[in-house]
């Protein structure tokens, strides 16, 4: 199993709305991707910025290249971002899991 994980930020006032973006966009698209075993989305609302973390299990790192292209290290932004990321990281990282409960 393979981790993957992105975090963005987002003013607070707009994290609602961004949520629901990513429920119609990324995640959805995560989701019907062969290999996907899982999906966390996490807020951190303290600081300036709101900070959004996902996690996405995956079975393997074929079934990233499935998603994410040749270069899984890269992250993937739909047009949608735009309106609401304060910055958009181009690399995001990736976990073997040892051990799961």
């Amino acid at each position: 199993m393979i981790l993957r994980e992105w975090r963005g930020r987002v003013p607070h006032e707009k994290v609602d709305d961004y949520v629901q973006v990513l429920e119609e966009t990324g995640l959805k698209e995560y989701a019907a991707t062969p290999g996907h075993s899982g999906t966390w989305l996490l807020l951190d609302r303290d600081g300036e910025a709101a900070e959004i973390t996902l996690l996405t299990l995956r079975t393997s790192r074929e079934s990233i290249h499935a998603f994410a292209g040749e270069d899984i290290s890269r992250a993937v932004y739909y047009p949608e971002d735009d309106d609401f990321l304060l910055e958009k990281p181009e690399r995001l990282r990736h976990y073997e899991v040892l051990r799961q409960p």
